[in-house]
């Protein structure tokens, strides 16, 4: 009877469990799915517990919700100016719309999602490649690089291909990985990025030498205008001296005599203003005056 009874709730449990299996499903947190009735979509679960019916009336598809991405292959472009020129480009992308990429996509195959992407994003950069010169991709002036520009138009190409299409997937980054230059042109590229690179350092020494004849000028005009001020206040100066030896010319000319000995007095005056020590020769004006002063004996002794 207990065996009896064993086997009856073990099969009781093991009906309960098929019974989940078969009418239930349990969605990820980074998932989402996509029930479909008879191979048609007919709505979408988010995470969690959900009851189905068994196959073949329903069907779940489960997709990942997370940025899928992947590098595309190192491949061959012509440049605007005829240049072949080696790149390979990284793209980030996630499903937006589940019902719609299972739609597309047999079964919500990632492969196949993948591979569609690699086709558009072949095209796709093969077209913003030949918009543009190898001068935007390689440059010996970091200004003149064009890989914003260019990587945003490879994504709006893309994007917009997979909006036309109706893919239910959305690009979340694209970025240029990788460029080279084939060897039969890396010489050439190189003798032009030196050409370039002779170009600017010609450009910044004529603005130099601009800029040293600029400077040159302002000084000379400045040394000149210097001169000019001071040779005219020595003009005037000297205007001044000769108009007030002129009124004392005729006051010398009277007596020359007491003219030379007031000069030396005042010269010998303007020596003796500060407090100093003089070593002299008495035959040298003014200190010749040194010589007519009597010379001081001994006081007589008592």
């Amino acid at each position: 009877m207990k065996r009896n009874l064993l086997i009856i709730v073990t099969g009781a449990v093991l009906v309960v469990i098929f019974a989940l299996l078969l009418f239930t499903f349990q969605v990820r947190q980074s998932e989402i799915a996509v029930v479909t009735t008879f191979g048609k979509p007919t709505s979408v679960a988010k995470p969690g517990l959900h009851l189905k019916w068994p196959w073949p009336v329903q069907q779940v598809y489960k997709f990942d919700e997370r940025i899928q991405n992947f590098q595309d292959k190192f491949s061959e472009n012509l440049t605007a100016d005829n240049i072949n020129l080696l790149s390979s480009v990284y793209i980030g992308w996630r499903i937006s719309d589940a019902g719609q990429f299972l739609r597309v996509f047999k079964g919500g195959s990632i492969n196949a999602a993948q591979s569609q992407l690699e086709s558009m994003l072949r095209s796709a950069k093969s077209i913003a490649v030949g918009r543009h010169q190898l001068s935007d991709f390689v440059n010996a002036d970091p200004k003149q690089l064009q890989f914003t520009q260019i990587e945003n138009e490879i994504e709006q190409t893309v994007q917009g291909q997979l909006q036309t299409n109706n893919c239910g997937i959305q690009i979340e980054f694209l970025g240029i990985k990788q460029l080279g230059l084939p060897e039969s042109v890396t010489q050439a590229v190189f003798d032009r990025m030196k050409s370039e690179r002779q170009v600017l350092i010609s450009r910044a020494q004529y603005e130099g030498e601009a800029e040293a004849q600029k400077i040159k000028a302002n000084a000379d005009r400045q040394a000149a205008e210097t001169m000019a001020n001071a040779e005219a206040e020595a003009k005037r100066i000297r205007g001044e001296g000769e108009a007030e030896a002129a009124k004392t010319l005729p006051i010398f000319q009277e007596n020359p005599e007491l003219a030379n000995f007031l000069l030396r007095v005042d010269a010998l005056q303007q020596s003796l203003n500060q407090r100093s020590t003089l070593i002299f020769d008495q035959r040298t004006p003014p200190f010749d005056l040194f010589r007519s002063i009597p010379t001081m004996t001994n006081a007589p002794s008592h």
